[in-house]
């Protein structure tokens, strides 16, 4: 798990668990990449359902 953390935001778990302001960007970029995901297939789900 530590090493997918460290892959996937840049900081280990440690840090994530006890540093707030780095949990907090990291929970930030997660949001917009959840948004970006959704947004991409509703395009694509409107580009398939015309």
């Amino acid at each position: 798990m530590e090493r997918a953390m460290h892959q996937a935001h840049g900081i280990g778990y440690e840090v994530y668990s006890r540093k707030f302001e780095e949990r907090l960007k990291v929970e930030q970029r997660r949001e917009k990449e959840y948004e970006k995901g959704r947004i991409l297939v509703a395009e694509i789900d409107r580009k398939l359902h015309v």
